[in-house]
């Protein structure tokens, strides 16, 4: 495939993350009690179940399965597997965990060191399996693997950034 430059589809932004669920209902909840998601109206022609929720500026479309029993069920919680993250201030994943606790909701931790910085992670599954993840990434700069920097961070000396370093994963 050519090397792809610029921007060759137009894109602006992420719109929405499209999820099956077992049951809109239970996710619903989810999204709405536990991230904190709006739900929103959606089309009127469309001829199947589901919810459109909102927020922080993405929206999240849940459809009904049509054979929920068909679903895979995960238990375990890998931090490598397929995941949105959303972000909080670094001050912001005590309260995170603390709040999880209360809610009953399994988690994993885990820590990204990079050049002297780290970034805090937590992991959790929404009802049908699909992961979550809450950071302090902010704090991360982003650094492009060629041309401009897209997002520096105050007193981040990018000289000492090293090689990536392994997660560590703490089972809560």
């Amino acid at each position: 495939m050519k090397e792809s430059v610029g921007n060759p589809l137009h894109l602006k932004s992420l719109n929405h993350v499209s999820l099956v669920c077992r049951s809109v209902e239970e996710s619903i909840d989810f999204y709405q009690n536990v991230l904190g998601f709006v739900p929103i109206r959606r089309p009127g022609s469309f001829d199947f179940d589901g919810a459109w929720l909102f927020g922080y500026g993405i929206g999240i479309h849940l459809l009904q399965s049509e054979d929920p029993e068909s679903l895979p069920k995960k238990s375990e919680i890998n931090p490598k597997d397929n995941h949105i993250s959303f972000q909080v201030q670094c001050e912001s994943m005590g309260a995170v965990e603390k709040k999880l606790k209360e809610m009953g909701i399994k988690y994993v931790r885990a820590m990204v060191q990079e050049g002297g910085i780290d970034v805090e992670q937590m992991f959790f599954h929404d009802p049908d399996g699909f992961m979550i993840e809450i950071c302090d990434c902010d704090n991360l700069p982003v650094i492009p693997l060629a041309g401009k920097m897209a997002r520096s961070c105050p007193g981040v000396n990018l000289q000492v950034m090293q090689q990536p370093q392994p997660l560590r994963v703490v089972q809560q």
